[in-house]
């Protein structure tokens, strides 16, 4: 979404006309899911896309021909046999696709203020209307964008938010899933994760590359800033470099924070867990084999950690598939961090403390021989 929307910011501000394709619903198996954007420019380019194959192809070219022209259009697309055989989409699905130009002051605007609210991390959502009242009201393809405490902060068209919309905006914090209700699309951008990577070695790298790409907001400790620099990490928002007690010491830890262990040493990992344990973070991850860290935790206990505190540690980390290399245990790891981030708590009802040490082999899921930190 960041992408799409910038290339619009950019485009409204060369006084560029493009189309933007929004998948507003979705019902079933759908290659994507409701909130989903892509832009088109007149030569047939596109940022962003609608799940690829003969809808997103289709969807193209109606937009194209919407160039110059004011009126939002809606398209409806089954995803069935007949439709979609040879792309191999046969999901069973359905998808509603709004395609609208987009040109001029007002959806610069709205689209600064999307922008912003996506680089504030905290969660927004936009309402936009797919069923116009006969009456008077809002047209096909408006759109009211809702900040995470649920005020409204930009419209387009410009004007107030009817209070019927705002009424209806489901609070982030329950996570809401996109819905259509009374002929509006509500489509909520869950407020971004912070994954906080404590540990610059080969499998720490990994996970920061993966994590990105799956929309974490990637920080990077390490005292080493030979491993810890751009040139290795460079999705990271921030690298910080220093004692890592003394970083961890520093650093705001929210309950929108998970906290990822995977220093060169036990004592490197030991000495971060006696930071992060007390702290709110939703998850803490601690690399490692059993025995290592049976270690760890014995260690902490006589440092005063509660075990409450220490039954927060998912340890040892990633889901079971049999992890053997780097990238495959970064995989497991990042599989993890989004089961917790969409599922909830429930994403890990499975990978408690006391069954994570019991369940893993020694050398599965990030056992300390096979993927310690350089």
């Amino acid at each position: 979404m960041r992408d799409v929307v910038r290339q619009l910011i950019q485009a409204l501000e060369q006084d560029r006309e493009l189309i933007l394709c929004q998948v507003a619903e979705t019902r079933g198996s759908t290659p994507q899911k409701a909130g989903a954007m892509m832009v088109v420019d007149p030569g047939g380019g596109q940022v962003g896309t609608l799940g690829g194959g003969c809808v997103e192809n289709e969807v193209k070219q109606k937009a194209l021909r919407q160039l110059g022209q004011t009126a939002a259009a809606l398209h409806s697309f089954i995803l069935d046999h007949d439709y979609a055989w040879a792309d191999g989409l046969i999901c069973g699905g359905k998808m509603v696709i709004l395609t609208q130009a987009v040109r001029g002051r007002e959806p610069l605007d709205y689209f600064r203020a999307m922008d912003q609210a996506i680089v504030a991390s905290d969660g927004f959502t936009e309402a936009v209307v797919v069923q116009p009242e006969p009456s008077q009201g809002p047209a096909l393809g408006s759109r009211f964008l809702f900040d995470g405490q649920g005020q409204a902060r930009a419209s387009w068209p410009a004007g107030p938010a009817p209070d019927r919309l705002a009424a209806r905006v489901l609070p982030l914090e329950d996570r809401p899933k996109p819905k259509v209700d009374g002929g509006v699309a509500f489509l909520p951008s869950w407020p971004r994760i912070r994954l906080l990577v404590v540990g610059a070695g080969h499998v720490g790298q990994a996970v920061a590359r993966l994590a990105a790409e799956a929309d974490f907001e990637v920080w990077v400790v390490d005292d080493r800033q030979q491993y810890a620099n751009p040139e290795r990490f460079p999705t990271a928002e921030r690298i910080l470099v220093g004692p890592i007690e003394d970083v961890l010491a520093s650093l705001p830890i929210t309950p929108r924070t998970y906290a990822l262990i995977v220093t060169r040493g036990h004592g490197h990992d030991q000495e971060a867990l006696y930071h992060l344990a007390p702290t709110p973070a939703a998850y803490l991850g601690l690399i490692g084999s059993r025995r290592k860290i049976r270690l760890i935790f014995d260690g902490l206990r006589e440092l005063g950690i509660s075990d409450t505190d220490l039954r927060r540690v998912t340890a040892p980390v990633g889901l079971e598939i049999g992890s053997q290399t780097v990238v495959e245990i970064a995989i497991s790891i990042v599989a993890e961090l989004i089961a917790r981030r969409n599922l909830g708590p429930q994403g890990l009802a499975a990978r408690s403390h006391g069954e994570s040490l019991r369940g893993a082999p020694a050398g599965s899921r990030g056992d300390a021989g096979v993927a310690t930190a350089p």
